[in-house]
């Protein structure tokens, strides 16, 4: 089980991984007790002492990380705030973006001054979002305490919020100035939501990292954030982290590579729109669009249907849905061509070959869909 144990000073098994962007790099540092030595840190940035600093959370995270949050920003000389806005995918609308802007007003934030996001992708992505468009652009701080954000949101610059249409149409680029992880939070983190965020670590293993996927395939228990092996956890958080700050470094506005991050993405954004957002987990629409293009890659005799099933049967080791709901082909296809990463009216796939290796592709035909979702029936 993992063990909390509040500090001041980075912790003696700190990782510190850095995403090397040619303009404004930044590091994702994990560490055991962070949020109690993020002032330090912010310091250390160079963020000057007195510098105000919006931290925005949930309710279910500033329970029990709030005070401890406020109190290493404020020991270290900053002026730090906790807005709480409400938690939920249905909650990640232009309404609380605005809730936060106001909150931005009413504290005199200026051009110097941070938002910090303590939560998960969601609070994330909008916390992001608004740092980028208050004053034009501020800086923000990065604290998930989630394991998919912890893993993905957090990491790359991608904010923004949803539109009734489609998952996050609205937004735009901004990088955080620090990505701090501690593991620690997941102690609280219910496991469900533990579940999502193994979605996009097994996305790692099949995207690019075969030995990472059979590891978890060898792995008895790692469904659960209170019974999963610090080292095993640890691993995990390492090698998705990288991965993702690799191919962000690469391409860091998605002009091409990066759009392999999209894995399972496609269709899962399919599923929380059709379905109503908060219906599924974001993680868990992620699981099933994998299982969902991992039978357009074997339909189209790119994958072996060997291939798919590991993948299908990590899925469900990890507790994760891979049952594709009972959805309109004709709604699917109409939302699919609303996703933001159609180009010139092509859809865009990315497809897996095997464990490891995906390719990007934009030449499936409305047909071959079709047969994918009534053979997925």
């Amino acid at each position: 089980m993992i063990q909390s144990q509040p500090s001041t000073t980075a912790s003696a098994d700190e990782r510190r991984l850095s995403v090397a962007l040619e303009r404004d790099p930044y590091d994702v540092v994990i560490s055991a007790g962070g949020i109690d030595y993020l002032g330090n840190e912010l310091r250390r940035l160079g963020i000057r002492e007195h510098t105000k600093i919006l931290v925005v959370s949930n309710v279910d995270v500033a329970t029990p990380y709030g005070s401890r949050c406020l109190t290493s920003l404020e020991q270290a000389g900053f002026q730090a705030t906790l807005l709480t806005i409400p938690a939920g995918e249905e909650q990640k609308t232009l309404t609380t973006f605005s809730t936060i802007l106001d909150a931005a007003k009413d504290e005199g934030l200026e051009r110097q001054s941070l938002m910090l996001a303590l939560g998960g992708g969601i609070v994330g992505d909008m916390t992001g979002f608004a740092a980028a468009c208050w004053l034009r652009g501020i800086g923000v701080i990065q604290v998930p305490t989630t394991l998919l954000a912890m893993v993905d949101a957090a990491i790359g610059g991608k904010t923004g919020v949803n539109h009734p249409g489609g998952k996050n149409l609205i937004g735009a680029f901004h990088q955080p100035r620090l990505v701090m992880i501690d593991p620690d939070t997941l102690q609280t983190l219910p496991t469900r939501e533990f579940r999502a965020g193994l979605a996009e670590v097994i996305k790692y293993g099949v995207i690019g990292d075969s030995e990472l996927f059979e590891l978890l395939e060898r792995s008895v228990s790692f469904d659960n954030p209170l019974s999963i092996s610090t080292e095993l956890l640890a691993t995990m958080l390492e090698r998705s982290a990288q991965a993702k700050a690799l191919v962000v470094a690469a391409d860091e506005k998605e002009g091409g590579q990066r759009a392999i991050l999209n894995y399972g993405h496609t269709f899962g954004h399919v599923v929380e729109t059709l379905t109503g957002y908060g219906t599924w987990l974001h993680g868990e629409a992620v699981a099933i669009g994998m299982v969902a293009v991992a039978a357009l890659a074997v339909q189209r005799g790119v994958m072996a249907q060997t291939d798919a099933e590991r993948q299908t049967r990590l899925i469900q080791s990890a507790g994760l849905p891979s049952q594709w709901p009972d959805l309109d082909p004709d709604c699917v296809l109409k939302t699919l061509q609303g996703d933001k990463k159609v180009r010139d009216g092509r859809l865009r796939f990315v497809l897996p070959s095997s464990i490891g290796v995906v390719s990007i592709v934009d030449n499936v035909s409305h047909e071959e869909i079709r047969a994918c979702l009534a053979a997925l029936r």
